[in-house]
């Protein structure tokens, strides 16, 4: 999918659940992430930060959301939908935006955990950023299901996107949901 196509056009928002956020996270081990309870941080709870410039960084990407799926206790359907959801944040930014970078950051709040992903880039922007989240939706020759298919496997989803400066999707899946 292009930016256009994928929300990285016209200035919008899309929220999918409450708590929709677009803090990204520190460098690659460089500190603990932001707790949402406010508690303290555990070696699971270190925030990464992996760039999507070539097809290496997507499976890179990939590997790094998985693992932080698994520390964090996330059931297997819900690794699968995590990924997915990555993987298509991320191919979008790399293939439309001319590259970018995924901050994954671990979040808590009651007995629950989460992960934050987000995805910024320099692109394009979206044109049609309502028509980019419906099904069907394509300027290129995919069959427009990113970012829509994206937003389904995640509980909360914000796109925003300002022409001409690019786009940042923040996306959230939670375990105690």
């Amino acid at each position: 999918m292009r930016s256009d196509e994928t929300g990285h056009g016209a200035r919008g928002a899309n929220r999918a659940g409450p708590g929709a956020a677009t803090a990204g996270a520190p460098a690659l081990g460089a500190q603990r992430g932001p707790l949402a309870d406010g508690g303290p941080a555990g070696a699971a709870d270190t925030s990464a930060e992996c760039p999507v410039r070539t097809e290496e960084d997507l499976l890179t990407a990939r590997h790094a959301v998985r693992a932080a799926t698994q520390r964090l206790g996330f059931s297997l359907v819900d690794q699968t939908r995590v990924v997915t959801a990555a993987s298509e944040l991320a191919r979008n930014a790399f293939v439309h935006g001319g590259g970018g970078m995924l901050h994954i950051e671990p979040l808590r709040r009651g007995g629950g955990a989460g992960l934050r992903l987000t995805v910024r880039d320099d692109g394009p922007g979206i044109a049609d950023l309502e028509g980019a989240l419906t099904d069907g939706f394509t300027t290129g020759g995919g069959l427009g299901h990113g970012l829509g298919g994206a937003r389904r496997l995640m509980h909360e989803f914000d796109v925003r996107s300002t022409p001409g400066e690019g786009t940042t999707v923040t996306a959230v899946r939670w375990t105690d949901r």
